[in-house]
């Protein structure tokens, strides 16, 4: 398929590699150093969670420790919070943060939000084309099959579009925890910039997955034309 598979795959798989080791360190770096800040509150990320739940009548939604580091995250399916320990049982900023962003989650799924309901309904497709379209690939390669090939970038395209819907549900979600932050002035003003640091970071994280699944599907794109 390709006419130098080295140079192809440096360009497939370093930059991408190179790009998400740089937005995982900045965001364990930030998250180091918010977790050294205790949150004026005194209150634990699992104690947050459960305070915004049942102020905005999310009482149904349980919380349950995960292990792990940002590990954190929302079941819909189940109406569960899984906080890991660092976010759960600590009462730093960062895991107050954390804790209010994947809240956040919890009132997008109540509201039937459309982008949280549209990531949601993709995933079984996603889950499969994720595990499966590299292998198409290697076998339109193998084969010299053309069509293979192209049911390959027709599968990494669900991927693609997942990373892309993904963007304004972590967004939102962010946006939705520093108000709900301040408003019941779990944090102060002075710890609001600290916040949305950590949030930034973790969004960070979310904006380079999407450049690079639309990167690398240009450039399967491209290298299929070539040939």
């Amino acid at each position: 398929m390709f006419a130098n598979s080295m140079l192809w795959y440096l360009l497939f798989a370093v930059p991408p590699l190179l790009l998400g080791l740089v937005a995982q360190s900045w965001l364990k770096r930030t998250f180091a150093e918010a977790s050294r800040i205790p949150s004026h509150s005194g209150l634990t990320g699992a104690q947050v969670s459960r305070r915004l739940l049942d102020s905005g009548g999310l009482s149904n939604v349980g919380i349950e420790g995960i292990s792990g580091q940002l590990s954190d995250h929302y079941d819909p399916r189940a109406k569960v919070m899984r906080l890991s320990q660092p976010v759960g049982n600590q009462t730093s900023i960062a895991a107050v943060a954390v804790a209010a962003h994947e809240t956040g989650h919890a009132f997008q799924d109540s509201r039937g939000e459309v982008f949280f309901r549209l990531r949601g309904a993709i995933v079984p497709a996603v889950n499969i084309a994720s595990q499966g379209w590299y292998l198409v690939l290697f076998a339109g390669a193998i084969f010299g099959s053309l069509g293979l090939i192209k049911l390959a970038i027709v599968l990494f395209a669900a991927v693609v579009v997942f990373q892309v819907v993904t963007l304004p549900v972590e967004f939102g979600a962010s946006h939705k925890a520093l108000g709900m932050l301040t408003a019941q002035g779990i944090l102060t003003p002075d710890e609001v910039p600290v916040a949305r640091k950590v949030l930034t970071a973790a969004a960070l994280t979310y904006v380079v997955a999407a450049l690079v699944a639309v990167y690398q599907l240009l450039l399967l794109y491209l290298s299929s034309q070539r040939n």
